[in-house]
């Protein structure tokens, strides 16, 4: 597999790490394993700061995330690399996806 996923329950929200690559072979795995473990009661974080390369296929599922998060009316945030930084900007859905720069940004964006 190119991606591997991972979920850990935080006091304030829930985290989701992956690492390895996100793109038209493992966009699918995302959202199934997104959709495995969460929860509409607490923000979402998803932390890429570990992911080598996301591409058109990997942002979609990003956009769809986000769209059924603003959907359920639940805060969430995309921590990123800077290759996923890029990317992102480049399309220019940093705004729409609340992307941050590093997982301690993102937490602290989420944090009451």
């Amino acid at each position: 597999m190119s991606l591997r996923g991972g979920f850990e329950q935080q006091a304030h929200c829930q985290l989701f790490r992956f690492t390895g690559q996100l793109d038209a072979y493992s966009d699918k795995q995302f959202g199934e394993f997104i959709a495995a473990h969460r929860s509409t009661a607490q923000p979402l974080l998803v932390d890429l700061s570990h992911i080598d390369f996301i591409d058109s296929s990997g942002l979609g599922a990003l956009v769809q995330l986000a769209k059924q998060c603003t959907a359920d009316g639940q805060n969430f945030a995309v921590a990123g690399n800077a290759r996923v930084v890029q990317t992102v900007k480049l399309v220019r859905l940093e705004e729409f996806l609340h992307l941050q720069p590093d997982l301690k940004s993102a937490l602290a964006r989420l944090t009451p």
